[in-house]
């Protein structure tokens, strides 16, 4: 597909004259191969992502629940390092939506904090987000970033304060807001403070705000795309790319066109 949006920042003024939240799928970089990145890629992108969300897969990922962690764990496992990742990407953002980054702070320190970002910067991703990485202490990852006009995505739990909130001006992408308290995974129902909480976020900031962590069915798309900006669906599509596994790009794609279609007002 061709690629209109250049930011963050055109993909919500776009879903927002279009009356609807942004769709942000999530895929682990080397799960279920690496070789298989850009196609799956590709898959959600025709399915009809609006920001696609690459997690660089990490021994440790503390936000990340059973399903993301395997995800991460076998990607490790399959020899997948951040270099191959950066040269996959590059290629991958020529012809896509825009494309973001998930990754922990050790092994962006590993690779070299100012290194890292630039080389992001340079494969074409428009934002990162860092969960572990506390957006109090984030000056220094904050500054470089800016540098390389790059996003830093914060993240926003139910257990924010106001303070944490309203220190968020600078932002130039969109905030993630994390549906509940705890680790990612495929949930029943989506938490009922969502609405509360972004209502409680847009009193301090008009950044656009998504919302992930235990979405996973069209259903609950609908519900949080009535109240946010965007929604990120994260453990659900990578449990059906683990069960598809050749088949990934095709259910991966059926999958994102059935949260897409629920989406649309």
């Amino acid at each position: 597909m061709t690629n209109t949006d250049r930011t963050l920042q055109d993909v919500f003024a776009r879903t927002k004259q279009q009356n609807r939240a942004a769709l942000i799928p999530y895929v682990t970089a080397g799960h279920p191969h690496l070789q298989d990145l850009g196609a799956l890629v590709a898959a959600l992108n025709e399915g009809g992502a609006d920001i696609v969300e690459i997690g660089i897969p990490f021994s440790d990922p503390l936000a990340d629940g059973p399903v993301l962690q395997k995800a991460a764990t076998d990607a490790l496992a399959s020899g997948t390092k951040i270099r191959d990742i950066l040269a996959a990407t590059e290629k991958i953002t020529r012809n896509s939506v825009p494309v973001v980054y998930l990754t922990y702070i050790n092994p962006v320190y590993h690779f070299g904090l100012k290194e890292f970002i630039h080389a992001a910067a340079q494969s074409g991703v428009k934002g990162i987000i860092i969960p572990d990485l506390p957006w109090q202490e984030s000056q220094e990852v904050f500054a470089y970033t800016q540098e390389e006009g790059v996003s830093l995505i914060p993240l926003v739990a139910p257990t924010s304060t106001d303070a944490h909130i309203a220190s968020l001006q600078a932002v130039t992408g969109f905030i993630y807001g994390v549906s509940l308290t705890g680790v990612t995974g495929v949930r029943q129902d989506v938490d009922h403070g969502v609405g509360a909480m972004v209502a409680r976020i847009k009193q301090f900031t008009s950044q656009p705000v998504a919302i992930g962590f235990g979405i996973s069915t069209p259903e609950h798309a609908r519900e949080v795309g009535r109240v946010a900006d965007g929604v990120i669906v994260g453990s659900a599509l990578v449990r059906i790319v683990d069960e598809a596994q050749d088949k990934a790009p095709q259910a991966a794609y059926e999958f994102v066109a059935s949260l897409r279609a629920a989406l649309n007002p």
